[in-house]
């Protein structure tokens, strides 16, 4: 079994703490100061250059470093955001099937296509930010996907390795711990234990992480809440991560909410980490996608349903944050926080900017110890 992860002590960076006395989980600043980190998801400005709407990016930024300043970190500080999430964005794929949370396990376009901010790109915005590894994969060979995941550590950590802005790394969004439909197993696999399977796959990307990079927090799978998560996964995980990610896309209702706080804890107990919600949101119909399915049927009501989550996490000793999906609607995905014309939706974001200011303003007072 591998060491401890053991980011969590290095100081400096982004790390985790535990109060001894009444078991509140923290993130930790660099500076020694308690820290909640809540993001936004899904950063792309081809969103902006859609037919109908490449004119307004060009006016407005004209290039993308202009709009990493000016658009993402302008709007982010305004509405109280402080942690930039995962960048990839949703650009594609059958609504249907790609987000049916409770069918089949599926690998969603934005893992697969959608483009990752470069290091540089991540400097230019000069906030707290996570950044997503890799996609793992059994299909090749052990020693070729070892191979595969040596290069994605050597040419992403090491350029991150001194950052005080990096809270850590992701590995796979949404991936499946359990057996394939078919009944068959990869070969590398074969006649080990569930939790000597799934050890094997969190060691080599934990391995690889810290050969470059012994600073950062290890953020883990971003796992789908909604499907359950596979207790063998969660203990042979423990080693090897610093925080459970966990995609929690909870129902709009006081039943929901509560459902997503018991299951999360839960989880927590089981790894013994502290949990970061990596994607949360909700939708309602809009004039780009006037027929998106919701039981919230304004951007008031989206907007209740994200104060009231909120103070649902906070009410759980193991939340250290949660990021929202996403920042600007586009026609694949069909929700965010900003319009396909790049306005924000007012009803939304004027409620959202007070709320993350009392959480912070929280979260300020808290005692690591």
């Amino acid at each position: 079994m591998a060491a401890a992860s053991a980011a969590s002590e290095v100081k400096g960076f982004f790390r985790t703490a535990q109060n001894p006395k009444t078991g509140q989980w923290n993130l930790v600043s660099p500076s020694g100061e308690p820290f909640i980190s809540i993001g936004i998801n899904h950063f792309d400005e081809s969103d902006l250059k859609l037919p109908f709407n490449y004119d307004i990016y060009k006016a407005r930024y004209g290039n993308c470093t202009n709009w990493i300043r000016s658009g993402v970190g302008k709007d982010m500080e305004d509405w109280g955001f402080n942690t930039l999430g995962w960048t990839q964005d949703y650009i594609g794929g059958d609504w249907g099937e790609a987000l049916d949370w409770f069918g089949p396990p599926v690998d969603l376009s934005h893992s697969m296509n959608g483009r990752q901010w470069t290091p540089e790109e991540l400097k230019t915005l000069g906030k707290p930010m996570s950044s997503s590894l890799m996609r793992s994969t059994f299909r090749t060979g052990m020693g070729s996907r070892t191979f595969w995941i040596a290069y994605l550590a050597r040419s992403l950590c090491e350029e991150h390795a001194s950052s005080t802005n990096l809270l850590g790394y992701f590995f796979v969004d949404i991936p499946a711990w359990m057996p394939h439909q078919s009944g068959t197993d990869f070969p590398q696999l074969e006649g080990l234990s569930d939790e000597e399977r799934d050890a094997k796959l969190f060691d080599v990307r934990h391995r690889e992480i810290r050969r470059w990079d012994s600073n950062h927090l290890i953020l883990g799978d971003r796992f789908n809440g909604n499907k359950g998560i596979p207790a063998p996964v969660l203990r042979a995980m423990q080693p090897y991560v610093d925080v459970l990610s966990v995609q929690y896309f909870n129902d709009p209702t006081p039943e929901g909410r509560e459902k997503m706080l018991q299951d999360l804890d839960r989880w927590a107990a089981e790894c013994g980490k502290p949990v970061l919600n990596a994607d949360l949101g909700n939708w309602t119909p809009t004039e780009l996608s006037p027929n998106r399915k919701s039981s919230l049927k304004s951007q008031a009501e989206r907007v209740q349903d994200y104060v009231e989550s909120v103070r649902t996490l906070l009410g759980s000793k193991n939340v250290i944050g949660w990021h929202w999906c996403a920042m600007n609607e586009n026609d694949a995905r069909g929700w965010g926080i900003k319009d396909p014309y790049d306005n924000p939706y007012e009803d939304f974001v004027n409620p959202v900017r007070e709320s993350n200011k009392q959480v912070l303003e929280e979260v300020s007072r808290r005692e690591l110890q």
